[in-house]
């Protein structure tokens, strides 16, 4: 039976404290055994010091390999070139290829890449096959998307050009997830698509993300969830439910791992993925 691919994506801290934090963090989740830890790229390329900085420290003093985000936004052939040649220099085998978000106000110029299949064609084009490339996945559908058909021909795109595996936007709709497989082997599509994990901390903060990036939070859970306006602690403990059962059904249904979007924080994933049973 093969192995589950357990990863876990971190933000890069902003300051030494942070950093201490999420050192703190990445040791109480080794006990997964993660595949790899991704680190994102902020809008724009904003963190793009900061994410190198922080790939680099996971991979050299961490058993886990760190993956990189690289975005599209404002990038230029030359700057992910040198990226790419400085990853490699430190060790690093994975890369999550993304066209990216602009930032708020953005009215700079949306760079030499248009599209993250045309990142991911560079990459190969530019380091063979030297680098494990992530995509992301859209069980719901990218925001920008006119319709279904239209997405899946894009995701194929990504994965003609040289992707390995996917991840999923997050979503709390187990359908949404087994009808993408559906789409996505209707086109001949075989990379393995792993689904995307959001433990649910705030709930505030989970309707104030997901208005931002189209996933859609049903609205059986957002009236529970208000139920827990005071009650943080019952929340949480509620979310973990949650997210333990889609967790299930999605293993259970052959989903060849899970991906949690931690927002540098152990202990909701730690309780879920105990319960599951992973550790």
């Amino acid at each position: 039976m093969k192995a589950l691919s357990i990863s876990c994506e971190f933000f890069p801290p902003r300051n030494e404290k942070g950093m201490l934090t999420l050192n703190s963090v990445r040791q109480k989740l080794q006990v997964l055994q993660p595949e790899y830890y991704s680190v994102t790229f902020g809008a724009g390329g904003s963190t793009q010091e900061k994410t190198f900085e922080t790939v680099v420290q996971i991979q050299n003093e961490s058993k886990t390999d760190a993956a990189p985000h690289l975005s599209c936004i404002g990038s230029t052939h030359d700057n992910v070139l040198k990226l790419l040649e400085d990853y490699q220099k430190h060790g690093v085998r994975r890369i999550v290829a993304l066209r990216g978000d602009q930032p708020s106000g953005w009215a700079g110029p949306i760079g030499e890449f248009s599209y993250a299949n045309e990142l991911v064609e560079f990459i190969r084009a530019k380091t063979g096959s030297h680098f494990h490339i992530e995509v992301a996945a859209y069980p719901e559908f990218h925001p920008e998307s006119r319709n279904a058909k239209e997405d899946i021909k894009y995701f194929k795109q990504k994965v003609e050009a040289g992707a390995n595996s996917a991840i999923t936007q997050y979503f709390y709709n187990a359908d949404a997830y087994f009808r993408l497989l559906d789409s996505c082997a209707a086109q001949g599509i075989e990379i393995p698509i792993i689904p995307g994990i959001m433990p649910i901390s705030n709930y505030e903060q989970l309707i104030r993300f997901s208005n931002t990036c189209g996933a859609e939070v049903p609205r059986w859970l957002q009236w529970r969830l208000r139920d827990f306006e005071d009650d943080i602690d019952g929340l949480q403990a509620f979310g973990i439910d949650v997210m333990t059962d889609l967790c299930g059904r999605l293993l259970a249904g052959g989903a060849p791992g899970l991906h949690f979007y931690t927002l540098n924080q152990s202990k909701l994933t730690l309780t879920i993925t105990k319960r599951l049973g992973l550790y």
